[in-house]
């Protein structure tokens, strides 16, 4: 499915704000409400569109440490990226975690936990519990500069 201008009109207003009603997403990007829906529908239907969710305010709910967690493993091999993919993906303090590149860790995690004792408690009885952990460096977020979740659509044309 190839997106033209529409598809992105309909893309970049879901980004900021996908409880819109079809009935306002459809004025906003110039469509009757039947053809919004249906294309909505294909958009999901064809995965541009993966999920939509509610952005909770982590300091409301008393989650107040953000860490960045460099996670080096002993072994290169399938059988540890998957057993580590696995249970970092069962830690519902980790809301981000990349395989990486280019640095002397192999994954980024993203953690998000009430505070410091939390923290410690997470990466000593589980980051550092996983099999073929051999080193963690830790970074603590003091201020957010950007905390955006929309994809750029520019290079769509």
């Amino acid at each position: 499915m190839k997106l033209d201008r529409t598809d992105r009109r309909i893309l970049d207003a879901l980004q900021k704000d996908s409880s819109i009603s079809n009935q306002d997403l459809a004025e906003q990007v110039g469509l009757s409400a039947s053809p919004c829906s249906r294309r909505v529908k294909q958009l999901q239907d064809e995965g541009f569109i993966s999920r939509y969710v509610a952005r909770l305010n982590q300091s409301k709910l008393g989650l107040k440490l953000t860490a960045f967690i460099q996670i080096a493993l002993d072994r290169h091999t399938p059988d540890r990226f998957a057993e580590f993919d696995r249970i970092v993906s069962n830690c519902p303090e980790v809301v981000e975690c990349y395989l990486v590149t280019g640095q002397s860790a192999d994954y980024t995690v993203k953690v998000i936990v009430p505070d410091m004792e939390y923290y410690q408690e997470f990466l000593l009885n589980t980051i550092t519990q996983i099999p073929g952990v051999t080193g963690v460096h830790s970074s603590f977020v003091m201020r957010k500069v950007v905390d955006n979740t929309e994809v750029s659509l520019k290079h769509l044309g």
